[in-house]
Parts: structure tokens; C-alpha cells; sequence
């Protein structure tokens, strides 16, 4: 039976029960204040319990399980092959970023912090297991691998963090999370923290969390407070010159549309009126995805163009402008485009394009997205246009499209890796392919195709 508590009112990290070095790292980086899920779980998580928190991207999460996760090991060793605790994600992007937020922290304890994931060299990936991992960031799909291979064993995993959950089960990944949890030790703790906690969410909780508090510190719908949400209805010959318009804004700005095809389409015609963008999709390797996210992250490439199923997961400051090119398909992506900005506080504007013909299903998506937005029929050059969003016209100059050498690759993967190969749970690694047939959550074999 869980329990459900408000946030605390807790107003540094010196009021837990955080090891002192871990209290040191955190004032280097700046961050003395917890944000309020901070605050609610990591009483509970660090005195053992297991957690259930209900918070969306941008609210804190990676520190709430990861601080909890590094006070408890604090004093252990690793032993080859055994990682000691784990989180797993949903993307190989969101990977990166928790590795990114907790490495230094665990860098100062002593401790390791490593990622395993899809579209990197599985041997080198192999040779940093056999070392001792205490903290392992993984997603399911390259982690089942490792475990098939031989190369990653979990019984000395006491300590597992789900993040994104609700994302995992929509992306068909909770068969793989339930065998991967059937290898760690039954009386393991297990963080577990979600959009939403319903549906195949909520039987991963029965199966595997024994008595877990729950915490809820923030709606299931967008915050009213942080982001202004815009629908612009356009026509179909305008929408394109409007699209470009916005793009050559100032700013960071995500745009959102539904395939591969028209991400690739839409980067290249905005490159040819002179806006830098760039394009991010699963069918692209994680090589050029991580040179794509270091374009947009540094500021070379303002204007990011990216999938749904590419861009869970990423975290980039200073995301001014969130443009739905195509509207999302249901209320929950709406809410999870709409959190790649008005992060941690900050503010942020969420713009969605309809043409006539979809005002009534945007209508009804944002009604059940719980935004109240702003509606405007606008077309090039309007002085309306420029006021919601920045828009200005651009420069004409062709943008030629930025490309990065790419890091010396050492190491092989093993048979099927490149490609894709299977994990013992069935599914790609790292994720499915845009595209393809995801697994059924049933684990019973590939589920009704659906768009990428």
C-alpha cells in the first residue's frame, strides 16, 4: 500500500543525510537548493525505501534518484562484470544526460558512473564492465545484450532507478525492463519515477516495488505558469515561409515534426534560406545524433528539427521556442514536446501550426493536455507572428550544413550489433527503429505499426 506526501519545504542539501564529499560536489557545480521532487523522495530513497514519484522531464528527477543512488553506495567496491546499482532509460540521449549530471558527483566519492547503450562500440563497452562499474546507466535493450553476451551480470545490482517509465512502456520496452529486473536481487530498493504512474506502469510497480512512498509533486498536464501555449492556424501554401520565418529567430528553437523523411526535408530547406539547423532522427548513427546535439547545445545550430522518438530524453538549456511543425498525436507527446523548454523554472513558448482542417483534433489534444492556448491566424510577415515568436524574415544565404570529423571508433561489437542485433528481451538495442514494428507489451511479438 503506498503512501502518498506533499513536497517538503526542505531549502538545501546539507538537510540530508548526503556524504560530505557529495555535499562539496554539489556547491562546486552550484547547486545548493533541491527542487521540490528533491526534496519529497530523497528522505525516503536514502533511508532504503522504495520510491515512487511522479514528476515530469525538466522537474529534477535525475538528481532525486541519482543523489540517493550515490549515498548509498558510498564505501562499496565494485567487482568486475557487476555493476552495483542501475538506471535505466528510455533513450541513449537521456542516458548521456544522467551520465552527464551524476559523473562528476560520483567522480568525487570515489565511485564510477558508466553508460551502455545502443550505437557505441560494444567491446569498449565490455572492457569498462569488466573494470567494476559501481553506478551503470543503460538502456534496455544494449544492456540485455551485454547480459546475453556474458560481458554484464546483475546480482550485485541492490540499488535500481527507473526514469521515464511511462516513455519505456510507450516505446515497448517493459518486457525487456521485467527480465532485466528478474536478474537483480529481489530485495533490491527500486526508484521508480513517471509522467504518469497508470496503465502497464502501475503493474511494473505492483511486480516490483514492496511498499513503495509515493510522491506526486507535479500535474500530469503543462505548466501555466512557465510557458505561454500558442495554436497559429495557417494556410497550407504559407505554412512552409512561416516555418522558416520563426526558424531564423533568435534564439534556441525545437521543431517537431512526424517523420525521418520530412525531418531531413524540413533541415535542408531551412539550410537553403539561411537558417542553420539540424536534423536528429533514429535513423540517423549515434554518432552523428550526438554531433547533431553538440551543434545545437554550443549554439552553432540554433534551430534543432527533430522525431518524437529521437528527441526524448534531451535536455538543452535555454530552449526558448517549442514549434509543433506537426501536431503531436495525442496529449501525452504534446506534454513531453512541449518539456524540452520552460525547464527547471525557467520560462519558455510552445507554438503549434494547424491548417484548417486539424483546429478541431488540436483543439481537444490541448483541452486534454490541460492548456489553455492562444489562437491567431497568421501568415508571413505578420506583425503577430513576430510578436508570439521571434519570427523574422531570414537571411536568403545558403547555411551549408555543418559536419564534425568524427571520433576514432576503437573496438568491434559483436555479431548483429551494428545492425541492430538482439538482446535476449527481443527488441533492438537502445531503442527500436523509427519506423519499424515495435514489440508488443505483452512481449508476444510486434505490435500494430505505427507512425515514426
Amino acid at each position: 500500500m503506498s503512501i502518498t506526501f506533499e513536497s517538503t519545504s526542505v531549502t538545501s542539501f546539507e538537510d540530508f543525510d548526503l556524504p560530505q564529499s557529495l555535499l562539496t560536489a554539489l556547491r562546486e557545480q552550484g547547486m545548493d537548493a533541491p527542487f521540490p521532487i528533491q526534496s519529497a523522495t530523497l528522505p525516503d530513497a536514502l533511508a532504503g525505501r522504495d520510491v515512487l514519484g511522479r514528476a515530469q522531464t525538466g522537474s529534477g528527477k535525475t538528481l532525486a534518484f541519482g543523489l540517493a543512488l550515490l549515498g548509498r553506495l558510498g564505501g562499496g567496491k565494485a567487482r568486475p562484470k557487476r555493476p552495483r546499482a542501475l538506471v535505466l532509460v528510455p533513450t541513449r540521449e537521456l542516458a548521456m544526460q544522467v551520465a552527464d549530471a551524476l559523473s562528476p558527483l560520483a567522480k568525487a566519492m570515489g565511485l564510477w558512473c558508466r553508460t551502455v547503450v545502443g550505437g557505441m562500440a560494444f567491446t569498449r563497452q565490455s572492457d569498462v564492465l569488466n573494470r567494476g562499474v559501481d553506478l551503470l546507466i543503460a538502456t534496455p535493450g544494449r544492456l540485455s545484450d551485454h547480459i546475453r553476451q556474458g560481458t554484464c551480470v546483475l546480482s550485485d545490482v541492490n540499488f535500481v532507478a527507473l526514469d521515464e517509465a511511462d516513455q519505456m512502456a510507450d516505446m515497448g520496452f517493459l518486457p525487456q525492463v521485467r527480465e532485466i529486473l528478474d536478474l537483480t536481487p529481489p530485495g533490491g530498493q527500486r526508484l521508480l519515477f513517471s509522467a504518469t504512474l497508470d496503465g502497464d506502469v502501475k503493474k511494473l510497480v505492483d511486480r516490483y516495488l514492496t511498499d513503495p512512498v509515493e510522491h506526486s509533486v507535479a500535474p500530469v498536464t503543462a505548466s501555466v505558469d512557465t510557458m505561454d501555449h500558442y495554436v497559429l492556424q495557417v494556410s497550407h501554401q504559407d505554412k512552409q515561409s512561416i516555418v522558416t520565418e520563426i526558424g531564423a529567430r533568435e534564439g534556441r528553437t525545437i521543431m517537431f515534426v512526424r517523420t525521418k523523411h520530412h525531418v531531413d526535408r524540413l533541415a535542408e530547406r531551412l539550410r537553403a534560406k539561411g537558417v542553420a539547423a539540424g536534423a536528429l532522427h533514429g535513423g540517423k548513427t549515434q554518432g552523428q545524433r550526438n554531433r547533431v546535439l553538440a551543434d545545437f547545445k554550443e549554439g552553432h545550430t540554433p534551430v534543432l528539427v527533430a522525431t518524437d522518438v529521437a528527441a526524448r530524453g534531451i535536455h538543452v538549456d535555454d530552449v526558448s521556442l517549442v514549434l509543433h511543425v506537426d501536431p503531436a498525436a495525442d496529449h501525452k507527446d504534446y506534454l513531453h514536446r512541449a518539456g524540452r523548454t520552460a525547464r527547471a523554472g525557467a520560462s519558455g513558448t510552445v507554438v503549434t501550426l494547424v491548417t484548417h482542417d486539424q483546429r478541431r483534433t488540436v483543439r481537444r489534444l490541448t483541452e486534454r493536455a490541460g492548456v489553455r492556448a492562444e489562437s491567431a491566424v497568421v501568415r508571413p510577415g505578420d506583425a503577430e507572428l513576430s510578436r508570439i515568436t521571434g519570427a523574422r524574415q531570414p537571411s536568403g544565404v545558403p547555411v551549408p550544413e555543418r559536419r564534425r570529423e568524427p571520433q576514432p571508433r576503437r573496438g568491434g561489437a559483436p555479431r548483429g550489433d551494428r545492425k541492430g542485433g538482439r538482446g535476449f528481451g527481443g527488441h533492438r538495442q537502445g531503442g527500436f527503429r523509427e519506423g519499424a514494428r515495435p514489440p508488443r507489451r505483452d512481449g508476444r511479438g510486434p505490435a500494430r505499426r505505427t507512425r515514426d
